[in-house]
């Protein structure tokens, strides 16, 4: 793990290479991905079976591309009691959470006698992609389907590729936890494609959500105009400031956390204490041998991991905020200090008993957060993300003759003189 300090007089275009590198990744195969969503819109169920065929190594048809109650009710029965038990908590905390978010109309009449409201509709459909097999997460379900059924939307379904067949029996039960109307065994920029386009046995949907590898990301960047969808995520990130009242083994701990998703991953620590980075680093090492991951989380940390080495409170909120991490971490002394003067954060874990994974599971805040610095602009999955919101105008007699006029006058002087006369013409001009 890289130590570098901002007084090195070549911290600046260490640093910037440190946060771009992952970001310029080259999406690659995108022209298999547009070939993918092409056939799924021109060949519909035909393309998805030839593609589940290709890349998940099953066979399915119209009757076993759904998967059923019998089945799923099967596959539930056994999984763990103590699984079943901690989704059931999580349910609960994550759906408590997100009820504190829902918004209401407002309608107002104006001083001349306008009538303006702002209304917020509840989509109709969302389709949710959860990554397949053994590896699954039924935490992606619960963080993607509990702020939809919160706002209200009516029908959610869900695409889990099922690679060899293999069916997380987790994310059953937590579909069936979020009354998922359907689910389907299909994965990839082709369950993409279906979901934004629709085919015989796969509902169109307003919208898309949840996370996917690179050909999903790629594949809902290429649909975005046809269907909304959540965001374009990157590879996980998490950025942990640190001194030495921290115990460095939970903080190495923390940082592999992300280091193990990806070998894109990026962790980052930030310190004063060079002292209290090098035993860190070291800690790193040493716990790196014991992750069943390690090979991914070695990578990750080898090439995209740092560690920070800063001389105040000024420079960590100036790098912190440039880098406008997914996951930030703070475990100082009176972390409030230091935080209310970030801006760029994805999501903020106080004090030292705050790990990230916290988050990710049960404490109740979404997990589907910005990455790759889109922090700076943008904000995590919420009920919000789920409505339509239309404002309606209605204007009186007296309304439009109180303010016609500076919409005529405008209208001119944009040099839309079609636009004017429309006022005009009320006005009896």
């Amino acid at each position: 793990m890289k130590i570098v300090e901002t007084k090195n007089k070549q911290f600046e275009k260490i640093f910037k290479n440190l946060i771009s590198s992952k970001r310029s990744q080259s999406i690659p195969k995108l022209k298999l991905v547009n070939q993918i969503i092409k056939n799924v819109q021109k060949k519909g169920d035909r393309s998805l079976f030839k593609y589940t065929k290709k890349f998940d190594k099953i066979s399915i048809n119209k009757k076993s591309i759904k998967i059923t109650n019998k089945e799923s009710s099967k596959l539930i029965k056994n999984l763990d009691k103590n699984v079943k038990k901690a989704i059931d908590v999580a349910y609960r905390r994550i759906y408590k959470f997100h009820k504190n978010q829902t918004s209401s109309s407002f309608k107002f009449n104006d001083k001349v006698g306008n009538q303006l409201s702002y209304k917020f509709r509840s989509l109709k459909s969302v389709g949710i992609y959860v990554p397949g097999g053994t590896a699954s997460y039924p935490s992606t379900l619960l963080m993607n389907a509990i702020p939809a059924i919160v706002a209200n939307v009516k029908n959610i379904y869900a695409v889990i590729p099922c690679p060899n067949g293999n069916i997380n029996a987790g994310v059953l039960y937590a579909a069936k936890k979020c009354k998922i109307k359907s689910i389907f065994r299909i994965g990839g920029a082709q369950a993409i494609a279906a979901l934004a386009y629709g085919t015989e046995s796969i509902p169109r949907v307003d919208k898309i959500v949840g996370p996917g590898n690179i050909y999903v990301a790629t594949a809902k960047k290429e649909v975005f105009g046809s269907v909304g969808i959540d965001m374009v995520a990157g590879p996980s990130e998490i950025t942990v400031i640190a001194d030495n009242s921290c115990n460095p083994e939970w903080t190495a701990i923390d940082l592999l956390s992300q280091a193990e998703h990806d070998v894109l991953s990026q962790s980052i620590l930030i310190t004063k204490d060079k002292k209290f980075g090098h035993k860190v680093k070291s800690k790193v090492n040493l716990l790196l041998k014991t992750l069943p991951r390690n090979k991914i989380a070695s990578q990750s940390i080898k090439n995209y991991g740092a560690i920070i080495v800063v001389r105040n409170n000024e420079e960590i909120v100036d790098i912190v905020d440039r880098i406008a991490p997914e996951h930030l971490e703070i475990k100082v002394k009176n972390p409030e200090s230091i935080e209310k003067k970030i801006s760029n954060a994805g999501s903020v874990f106080l004090g030292k008993y705050s790990p990230e994974a916290i988050g990710d599971y049960i404490a109740g805040p979404n997990h589907v957060l910005p990455t790759s610095g889109s922090a700076r602009f943008s904000s995590g999955l919420s009920v919000a993300d789920f409505y339509k919101k239309t404002s309606v105008i209605k204007c009186s007699k007296s309304g439009i003759e109180k303010i016609g006029r500076s919409a005529i006058n405008l209208a001119e002087y944009e040099g839309l003189h079609a636009h004017a006369l429309s006022v005009r013409k009320r006005l009896g001009d």
